[in-house]
């Protein structure tokens, strides 16, 4: 089986503050880390592996060189091959053209790896959050795709997700080849160990750029990108206070209802006759 992960290199949010000033996010001093939704999706794929020992799992990652540090944490922890997906044409490139360039590189990469049967990938990105690269990736690949799995399993040709749902979860299968989103599983992704750090830590990571692969480059980086940021800024948070009242449930319920009216939250009414 051929399985590829896309995965993200994204700044740790934990450890990101806002610059009250200026309204941006203060990088400065912020580690990176391997997007948590991309790492369910890796463990998702080693656990394949585990039941299918020849599955072979390739990883794919854009962005800068320092996003290697990410793949190579990857190979450590279970991944065949990696490759980076780095060019000055993709500088800028929202999801719409992210998504683009990752199909145009996915196409590359089945030259060189195989056809993949399951293309794994995050739920979204914790630094953007808007859950459209993986949908729009299978929509330029013409793949069948499910989306918020919290286990895929594969069965013949056939993988069985269970996806997660506003009523809770379902259960459903997707012939391959399949594109399938991960959310947070139930189990935690596994750590790498010291000898397989040591292992992975001179392996060569290939670069792709815009020449390496077809890509009509209108379609990619800041041309090829729809959505334009106007403006960023930092809700305010107003100290409205809090009211600590002790009384009876009758009292507290009256007081309440006073201070709603007066806030014109609850608004009172005359009802005349039959009306």
């Amino acid at each position: 089986m051929n399985i590829l992960i896309c995965v993200k290199q994204v700044p740790d949010t934990t450890e990101i503050k806002v610059d009250p000033v200026t309204n941006t996010l203060m990088r400065a001093g912020v580690p990176s880390i391997v997007n948590p939704f991309d790492a369910c999706a890796l463990e998702t794929a080693a656990r394949i592996k585990d039941e299918t020992p020849d599955t072979k799992i390739v990883i794919v990652s854009m962005g800068p060189e320092q996003a290697k540090v990410a793949l190579t944490e990857c190979l450590a922890v279970g991944a065949d091959r990696a490759y980076l997906i780095s060019g000055r044409g993709f500088g800028g490139s929202d999801t719409l053209a992210t998504s683009y360039i990752l199909s145009c590189a996915v196409r590359k990469l089945e030259e060189l790896e195989g056809k993949f049967d399951i293309i794994f990938c995050g739920k979204q990105a914790i630094d953007g959050d808007t859950a459209q690269v993986g949908p729009e990736l299978a929509e330029h690949l013409g793949l069948a795709q499910v989306t918020c799995a919290l286990e895929a399993k594969t069965n013949g040709n056939t993988v069985q997700v269970r996806r997660k749902t506003e009523r809770g979860s379902e259960i459903l299968g997707v012939e391959m080849p399949c594109l399938i989103t991960m959310t947070k599983t139930a189990y935690e992704p596994r750590y790498a160990s010291s000898r397989k750090k040591r292992e992975v830590a001179k392996q060569e990571i290939p670069t792709l750029d815009e020449n390496s692969f077809e890509i009509d480059l209108t379609r990619a980086g800041l041309k090829g990108s729809p959505t334009k940021v106007k403006k960023t800024f930092t809700i305010p948070q107003n100290s409205t206070g809090v009211i600590f009242h002790e009384a009876t449930e009758r009292q507290s319920t009256i007081s309440l209802f006073e201070l709603l009216v007066k806030g014109n939250i609850l608004q009172l009414g005359v009802r005349y006759g039959n009306e």
